[in-house]
């Protein structure tokens, strides 16, 4: 993978901050956007603005044609059959579906982890709170681990849903989702991931690995902000229940009922962003391009570097496992507040990286932190700007210690 030739299809990576260029490092919070990308979304208000499957026109067929072109580019990115993926605005709403529309009642069971961003954690907060359901969160180790055995203990046979990151936008692991899945099913329960931080830096086979629910986001995979989708196999969608109904959802009305829509328009209430989902599509189409092992094998490589050069540095705790997994990781210097960094490397260094929780309240707080740094690496990132950044980064740590 040539970074320096991706680059060139990135137009805000010619853009300077102060006169001089920049270095992006906030990659697991939104990626930059190619002109592949940009080029879809403006194309759909250039060229076809239209409604989908309700005018007859020419505009609303393209439209039409479009959105369900969109519909299989993002089945083929994660191994998935026809009908089996759902546009969203991110992967939280995706979550919130499943939630929502699992029936769960009093007493049921929900286990998740530690480790969990707020959007896999709250929802079932909220049902344990209004509906009474049974949450358990299992303890990831030190380094932010899931230990499969642990996780296996926990799991019993009242546990309805199993429902973890898969990869951690913290720490950087990732879990063994084949494992995860074998021990859902062994108990009966179902398996769903967060996929956020995996869609768009690994290979993923929903089938391969027996994944009964995964949601994404496309802001973090080159796509257009307020996009994302939801994989869930076809027999389980057409039981899950509908969260959000109006328009498109319904093929009829008969009050007091009505008769529910075909997948996966059964959960794409109302008019949709045909716009963001041609963008979100000519997303993964790019990353399918380069390949997905590719970019997996080149992010390990960053990361492994980063990992090496945050540990030499004086007063860096670093969070994660001892080798890296991928190129992100979160650190914390003794006596300085994380904010302070990501500050000072912004306004001295034209760095950008992110510092806080970074949605992860609960897993901070469990470790005793108020806050981290987290520098999150992507494809267009190249080993020059990591040198770069592990320099400036000593020195702003050596200024504010």
């Amino acid at each position: 993978m040539d970074p320096e030739s991706i680059r060139k299809d990135f137009p805000i990576l010619q853009k300077k901050v102060r006169g001089k260029p920049f270095i992006y490092f906030d990659n697991s919070c939104v990626t930059l956007k190619p002109q592949q990308v940009i080029d879809a979304v403006t194309g759909y208000y250039t060229d076809h603005t239209a409604c989908h499957g309700r005018s007859i026109h020419a505009f609303a067929a393209e439209t039409t044609r479009e959105f369900e072109r969109s519909h299989r580019s993002l089945e083929k990115l994660v191994h998935a059959k026809k009908g089996e993926v759902i546009f969203l605005k991110n992967c939280t709403e995706g979550i919130n579906i499943v939630a929502n529309g699992l029936d769960l009642k009093e007493g049921d069971g929900v286990v998740t982890t530690t480790l969990e961003h707020n959007s896999n954690l709250v929802p079932w907060l909220k049902l344990q709170r209004d509906k009474g359901i049974d949450h358990k969160m299992v303890s990831v180790d030190e380094t932010g681990v899931l230990d499969m055995d642990v996780l296996a203990e926990t799991v019993d046979k009242n546990t309805k849903l199993v429902s973890l990151v898969y990869t951690s936008n913290v720490t950087g692991t990732t879990i063994n989702a084949k494992e995860a899945a074998k021990i859902a099913h062994d108990n009966g329960a179902l398996l769903m991931l967060d996929a956020a931080q995996t869609v768009p830096h690994h290979p993923v086979d929903v089938k391969r690995n027996g994944i009964d629910f995964l949601a994404w986001s496309g802001h973090k995979m080159l796509g257009p902000s307020g996009t994302g989708a939801l994989y869930g196999k076809k027999d389980l969608l057409e039981k899950l229940g509908q969260f959000i109904v109006g328009g498109e959802t319904v093929k009829d009305v008969r009050p007091p009922g009505w008769d529910v829509e075909d997948l996966p328009m059964k959960f794409e209430a109302g008019l949709q962003d045909y716009a963001g989902a041609a963008g979100l599509a000519a997303a993964a189409e790019y990353l399918m391009r380069l390949g997905l092992d590719k970019v997996e094998q080149y992010e390990l490589k960053l990361g492994k570097r980063l990992y090496e050069g945050l540990d030499a540095i004086d007063g860096v705790d670093r969070l994660g496992p001892k080798e890296a997994e991928s190129a992100l990781v979160a650190f914390s210097v003794k006596g300085v507040d994380s904010h302070d960094i990501a500050m000072v490397l912004d306004e001295s260094a034209n760095i950008f990286v992110r510092s806080g929780q970074h949605c992860t309240h609960y897993y901070h707080r469990t470790q005793g932190l108020k806050g981290t740094v987290r520098p999150s690496l992507y494809i267009y990132n190249t080993a020059e700007e990591l040198e770069l950044f592990l320099e400036k980064l000593g020195e702003i740590i050596k200024m504010l210690s």
